[in-house]
């Protein structure tokens, strides 16, 4: 497949096609895991590795599939790597683990990865698919890091809080003792508003993230030359 086609495939999910804030998929831990940058990083992370490993697999099994069973058949792919990848968060980033509780299994119900197995993966060749699933597990990561940035930033004071827990045993050695950033305080000029860290103020964040990519990807209308009639006119005739 030419290189041109494989990052038109990576580049459309990070946002002309952005699965969350395009799409609106995967709403559900997009809410619940964005409370900070590092769990929405770590959320972001491992559901791109699931996507990325299930597009491969479902693309090299797509003939060999029945058509029938083909729903079936992806649940059990995206169950096997999601469970995989949830060993490896608790066997090597056990606060990570904890921070995600349930949202790290439910991985497998996510509709990111059946969609794009149903919709991409299973039509297309390996390496679109896996270009596909990157790019998508890009653009899923960057919208819940953003949105955990600024709901962080906002409702906590701080930015990157815990950084040594998205690495795990090997943070304390690789950071070297960073564990992120102290922005604004109680009492200062600037306060942190816990509402940013509530499901209400999710719901505003997310919303104002939408309407941005919205605006960014908006197309121009075509200008109609003729007055009103005219234009509903043709649009009847054809």
């Amino acid at each position: 497949m030419p290189k041109a086609q494989l990052r038109k495939e990576f580049t459309k999910g990070i946002l002309r096609e952005n699965p969350v804030l395009r799409l609106v998929l995967g709403t559900c831990p997009t809410l619940a895991t964005t409370s900070s940058a590092v769990n929405a990083l770590g959320m972001g992370i491992a559901a791109s590795i699931v996507l990325v490993c299930s597009n491969t697999a479902v693309s090299a099994l797509r003939k060999v599939i029945p058509q029938k069973l083909r729903i079936p058949a992806y649940i059990v792919v995206i169950a096997s790597f999601t469970t995989v990848v949830q060993m490896l968060v608790k066997a090597f980033v056990p606060a990570l683990d904890s921070a995600l509780g349930v949202f790290l299994p439910l991985i497998v119900v996510n509709c990111i990865l059946l969609g794009r197995a149903e919709a991409f993966a299973g039509q297309n060749p390996v390496l679109a698919s896996a270009a596909d699933g990157l790019g998508m597990g890009v653009g899923f990561t960057a919208a819940l890091f953003v949105m955990g940035t600024v709901r962080e930033v906002l409702g906590a004071g701080t930015f990157l809080n815990g950084a040594q827990s998205l690495l795990g045993v090997f943070g304390e050695n690789m950071l070297g003792g960073f564990n992120g950033f102290q922005l604004l305080e109680d009492g200062g000029k600037l306060a942190p508003i816990a509402f940013f860290t509530m499901a209400p103020g999710g719901f505003l964040i997310f919303g104002l993230l939408i309407a941005a990519a919205n605006s960014l990807n908006k197309e121009k209308e075509p200008v109609c030359s003729g007055c009103a009639e005219d234009c509903v006119a043709g649009r009847l005739k054809n």
